[in-house]
């Protein structure tokens, strides 16, 4: 079994993303599209634990990257997870760090 992403550092990080893009790629031109999602998720999981949690905040709302214009308000932190809502939903959600947009990410 491979090392938690909690434990990795920013070049192993840099490097399994770099291998998981691979990966999503072969199974993406062989048609097996639920192990490309496997792998997408995966890069996110990667990319957020490259990200600072402090640089989000509880109460701010934050557009969905590649979501139709969809945006998540965080009640809480919870390590590189927020917790909240999407737009006008009731119910309580969590979601990588890495897939909320902020201008000073350039995304």
């Amino acid at each position: 079994m491979s090392k938690q992403y909690s434990k990795m550092s920013r070049e192993e990080l840099e490097a399994e993303i770099k291998e998981l893009r691979v990966a999503a790629q072969k199974a993406e031109a062989k048609g097996m599209i639920n192990e490309y999602a496997v792998h997408e998720r995966k890069i996110l999981m990667a990319e957020a634990y490259m990200l600072d949690p402090d640089t989000f905040r509880s109460g701010e709302t934050y557009p969905i990257a590649n979501s139709g214009g969809e945006s998540f308000t965080i009640k809480y932190m919870n390590g590189v997870f927020a917790w909240g809502w999407r737009d006008g939903n009731s119910g309580l959600e969590a979601v990588p760090i890495s897939v909320l947009t902020r201008e000073d990410r350039g995304l």
